[in-house]
């Protein structure tokens, strides 16, 4: 009988070796380093000829999903803040796929931001049919004091009203059969007391996302979301204890966090030709965490 890889070992396990890191972090110091399926990704022209904006593209699942997406043919315009290595990085992997990869570097904690955003992708790809809110926020904190007015009015620019903005910029000019997908979290559903501004933004994008399905599905646009649970990316060293990090996924089914290659199929069929009659959904991968 054929032997199948056990899904707990695909991948190291706590303890890791990883380090606190400088927000908002970087793939090279990540220990162990992160797998976005630059050696085990292959596609099979599932999105030939599409154009995708995926927002916190840089690094974690952003560059995953670049990865798949410009291996199943698609176009990708990068959004970052400001790791320019780590976005450069995610645009040879694109263009190692044959495709094409526009950089665009900058700060969505605006409405004139995320238009500049929506109008330069554009530019750049010719139009966008798959839009990916992807970029977040987050800090960790003990109790309600510490977490300032900034941090709250942060934490929901980036993570919420950047989405929406990005949504009513691009979704006049989508044609039917596009598609929206927005990165949600098990935070949304199981929040932790110590990402209370954070879990809360997800709480507010699954309901986003929820109602928008039902508006953009009248113009033949679908919208999604995914709903990990803990994922190795340059988020969690850049804003978790040491502790924290050391032990980051233990308490999953899977004794370990998943890789970000593990997340980014889901998004590849939330965007493409099998999907045709999901709208409104959020897809879990909590490593059996909870139901949603």
């Amino acid at each position: 009988m054929k032997t199948l890889a056990d899904p707990r070992d695909l991948y190291p396990r706590p303890p890791y070796a990883s380090s606190t890191q400088p927000s908002p972090g970087s793939e090279k110091d990540m220990l162990p380093v992160a797998d976005h399926g630059e050696t085990s990704y292959v596609g099979s022209d599932l999105l030939k000829g599409r154009r995708a904006l995926i927002t916190g593209a840089d690094s974690g699942i952003g560059r995953a999903v670049a990865i798949a997406f410009a291996r199943e043919g698609a176009d990708v315009a990068i959004s970052y803040l400001s790791e320019h290595d780590d976005a450069h990085v995610t645009a040879q992997l694109v263009k190692d796929a044959g495709r094409k990869a526009v950089l665009l570097p900058g700060d969505l904690n605006s409405k004139e931001a995320c238009d500049e955003m929506s109008a330069a992708a554009l530019r750049g790809l010719g139009g966008v049919d798959i839009l990916v809110n992807n970029a977040a926020f987050q800090r960790t904190h003990q109790s309600l004091a510490e977490v300032e007015d900034a941090e709250w009015m942060r934490t929901y620019e980036v993570n919420v009203f950047a989405m929406v903005r990005l949504c009513r910029s691009l979704l006049p000019q989508m044609v039917p059969g596009s598609s929206i997908i927005n990165t949600a979290s098990i935070q949304a559903f199981d929040p932790s007391p110590n990402l209370l501004a954070y879990a809360s933004t997800k709480a507010a994008i699954v309901s986003f996302t929820r109602s928008m399905a039902h508006l953009a599905i009248q113009q033949g646009v679908r919208v999604n979301a995914v709903a990990p649970g803990p994922v190795w990316t340059p988020l969690i060293p850049s804003t978790m204890t040491r502790e924290k990090v050391k032990m980051f996924g233990a308490h999953t089914a899977f004794g370990r966090a998943a890789q970000p290659a593990e997340i980014s199929p889901i998004f590849v069929f939330l965007a493409g030709p099998h999907a045709t009659y999901v709208t409104g959904e959020v897809y879990g991968a909590t490593g059996g965490q909870m139901p949603l």
